[in-house]
């Protein structure tokens, strides 16, 4: 099969190769990919992270259809449309055991601690294998293994309440879009901190630049402040974003794009009583509850790119032009 994949670290190495068709046991689903998001976790995996096996295929988001199963395989059949659930876990840790598999002891990352989805095809469990839903595009299932299901943990964590509001940084990202979203399907006002006057239409009921987000937040919130603010950059807009939060309100954090060293006013922190969330993805309970969720939600889609040409589609990450979210398509 054809694949995007790297010997060693750095984009210079990511090559449009032939590599070993995937085997199929007899609990695996064998999927042809028509469609890979392309995330920022796939340029880190790239440029930096140690990666299972060599020759690597990166691809931590994507969809496509079933061609073959394991005898065992129940849940799934040949033809159906079907996304991922993206954390490898063991199933038998205490974290697994409650039900926290995206934190499991022993687990890792499809696309990063096995192979991912930038190929024509993929072999998985079963068990991280789901159905999509027939209305579902393929730009929505592929979307949803880490940013929907990063977004919807996020605001499950923070415990987001119907009339609270929420200050999104980074909301016309890949996340973004769905923290803005699916924090309206909360019942949250939303504040999105961008340039993207589109976010309206993705159910913001604010969008406001950088400069202004203070002023505009004591506003909207008779100068209560947010109840919760998500942070999906990281270091750059720490500040900012920690400064926008109220009494006994929640700073959620799971993005380091924009660098990963921040300093914590520590008075502010607990005069307070400001709690720091920090999240990774989600566990299956939840990426079940978002397939029924998230029905109507949308995705801006800004370029999708032929599988030759993934190499550029990953350095389209950094485009100042982007406006959306970028794919990679299996023809």
């Amino acid at each position: 099969m054809k694949a995007l994949a790297f010997d060693k670290n750095g984009l210079n190495n990511l090559k449009y190769v032939d590599y070993k068709d995937p085997s199929v046991g007899q609990h695996d689903v064998l999927i042809k990919v028509k469609l890979a998001g392309v995330n920022p976790v796939d340029y880190y995996t790239i440029e930096a992270l140690k990666v299972n096996p060599i020759p690597h295929i990166p691809g931590v988001e994507f969809a496509g259809e079933v061609v073959k199963v394991g005898e065992h395989v129940r849940s799934v059949r040949p033809g159906d449309r079907v996304t991922i659930y993206g954390r490898i876990f063991d199933g038998t840790c205490d974290m697994c055991m409650s039900g926290y598999e995206t934190v499991c002891r022993s687990g890792g990352r499809v696309g990063v601690d096995a192979n991912g989805g930038v190929a024509e095809y993929i072999s998985l469990e079963e068990k991280y294998v789901f159905r999509l839903p027939e209305s579902y595009s393929w730009e929505l299932g592929a979307s949803l293994t880490v940013a929907g299901l990063t977004a919807y943990h996020s605001l499950k964590e923070a415990n987001l309440r119907p009339g609270e509001t929420v200050v999104v940084f980074g909301a016309s990202g890949n996340t973004g879009i769905f923290i803005v979203q699916l924090a309206k399907k909360f019942g949250a006002k939303v504040v999105a901190v961008s340039r993207k006057k589109w976010l309206k239409d993705f159910g913001a009921d604010l969008v406001v630049d950088y400069n202004e987000v203070e002023e505009k937040v004591k506003e909207v919130t008779n100068g209560k402040m947010a109840d919760v603010v998500v942070n999906s950059l990281g270091e750059k807009f720490w500040e900012k974003s920690f400064s926008v939060v109220g009494i006994r309100g929640k700073l959620v954090t799971f993005g380091t794009l924009l660098g990963a060293e921040v300093k914590v006013n520590l008075s502010q922190l607990y005069s307070k009583h400001i709690s720091i969330l920090g999240v990774n993805r989600g566990n299956r309970k939840d990426f079940v509850e978002l397939l029924e969720l998230c029905k109507d939600c949308k995705v801006k889609t800004w370029k999708i790119f032929d599988l030759k040409d993934g190499v550029e589609a990953v350095k389209s990450l950094f485009n100042e032009d982007r406006d959306g979210r970028i794919f990679i398509g299996n023809k």
